[in-house]
């Protein structure tokens, strides 16, 4: 066991993730849990489903600690054990005894319904790792997993963002582009903007450069993937911003395996505050996953109904997958586009059941100009209404401001204005 509890007199409480909040995934380590009650078996069963824990191997079982001692008397303890118990002296007694069994190295996680400072001691004492007030939740449960595994002393790094158009041509690319531009350029942060689509990618264009390497050097090789390697395949834009490639040939065919990306994504998140994923709009094995794995989401839309059928699926399947993170965001692009027929950011609203993060307006000399020039939005027009929004866009995503307060600001009135058009 290790002795690195953390204890608090306050009650805990049940709540999603902060959208400032960092979990840092856990690794591919094993974990067992004895339960005391049904409602504590659910909330690890469905932690064992949540995305922090994809690489984790988890097996919940009823029996609390008594279960705990008798099982590993003839059997290995796993990297962790989790127990619960409604007694005091019946949970120092049992960790007592598990203490005889446990491999060195094994995390114990407590769950009990004491709020008591003096068990709390007692269990560090005991090198208990972590003491959780019941009920818990599942989130609950990830955090405390995951917490083992980071250093609470580092950095927070490696927030993902994925871009997705709902359907092909709705300009995700570009926005994809520019909210990473704005990260890195508006906020400072140190980012770097990923073409996933090898085939026809466009971020080289758009950022006019044209790199030799990239992705697929990285992800033909995955023997070589480490944070050096990584490292000396993007391509630094600005100061802050570095590209990570796709060729845009058609050499050869791009069929991966659903977690091809995964081993460059931890590379990534190990050295890079902010990754911006242009994710192409297909449906694979590695595309789900890379949503599903993203710290946020942001759904690009045109609008038009196959835009609104395909956002709604896409949300409802993420949500779905990612129960304890934020929903996925979307936005509308190419608004007002003239004598063309469109769908109310109304009626968005109300399938997706939340407002749009942005509404981005029609504007083709403006994003034909950028495109053009391999520029982005700030750097052919700084003051733009347009620039603004990539701005704001870029603090909602990175978690730097609340989307509801982000819309009032700026993006209400225009909202409005472009609802009553439509």
């Amino acid at each position: 066991m290790t002795n690195a509890m953390q204890a608090t007199d306050e009650d805990v409480e049940v709540h999603l993730p902060r959208r400032d909040e960092h979990i840092a995934p856990a690794p591919r380590v094993s974990v067992q849990a004895f339960c005391d009650s049904v409602e504590t078996a659910t909330a690890v069963q469905n932690a064992s489903e949540d995305r922090h824990l994809a690489k984790a191997h988890i097996k919940v079982q009823m029996g609390a600690a008594t279960a705990a001692v008798e099982a590993y008397q003839s059997a290995p303890t796993p990297n962790v054990i989790i127990l619960e118990t409604e007694k005091r002296g019946a949970i120092l007694d049992n960790l007592d005894q598990l203490a005889d069994y446990c491999d060195p190295g094994t995390r114990v996680i407590v769950i009990g319904r004491m709020n008591d400072v003096h068990l709390y001691r007692e269990l560090m004492r005991r090198g208990v790792s972590e003491y959780l007030i019941a009920p818990v939740s599942a989130i609950d449960v990830v955090r405390a997993v995951c917490g083992l595994f980071s250093d609470p002393d580092a950095k927070k790094v490696g927030r993902v963002i994925a871009v997705v158009g709902a359907k092909g041509g709705v300009g995700a690319s570009t926005i994809a582009h520019n909210i990473a531009w704005a990260t890195s350029g508006h906020l400072g942060i140190d980012s770097v903007i990923a073409d996933l689509d090898l085939a026809f990618g466009t971020a080289g264009l758009d950022f006019n450069q044209d790199p030799t390497q990239g992705v697929a050097d990285a992800v033909f090789s995955p023997e070589r993937v480490d944070q050096n390697f990584v490292d000396r395949l993007l391509t630094k834009c600005t100061d802050h911003l570095s590209l990570f490639a796709a060729p845009a040939m058609l050499d050869r065919v791009y069929d991966f395996g659903a977690e091809a990306f995964e081993g460059i994504f931890d590379s990534l998140r190990s050295s890079i505050p902010c990754v911006v994923l242009d994710v192409p709009h297909v449906w694979s094995g590695w595309a789900r996953q890379t949503l599903i794995g993203a710290d946020d989401i942001l759904i690009v839309c045109a609008p038009d109904l196959a835009n609104l059928r395909n956002a709604k699926n896409l949300s409802d399947l993420l949500r779905a997958a990612r129960p304890n993170d934020h929903r996925p965001f979307y936005c509308l692009n190419q608004v007002g586009m003239p004598k063309r027929p469109e769908i109310k950011a109304s009626d968005f609203s109300k399938a997706l059941e939340m407002d749009p993060a942005a509404i981005i307006p029609f504007d083709s000399a403006l994003f034909g100009t950028a495109a053009n020039n391999g520029q982005m939005i700030a750097e052919v027009s700084a003051s733009h209404k347009t620039s603004d929004i990539f701005k704001q866009l870029s603090e909602v995503l990175t978690g730097r401001s609340e989307a509801k307060r982000a819309r009032k600001s700026m993006l209400g009135p225009l909202i409005g204005k472009l609802m009553q058009r439509g």
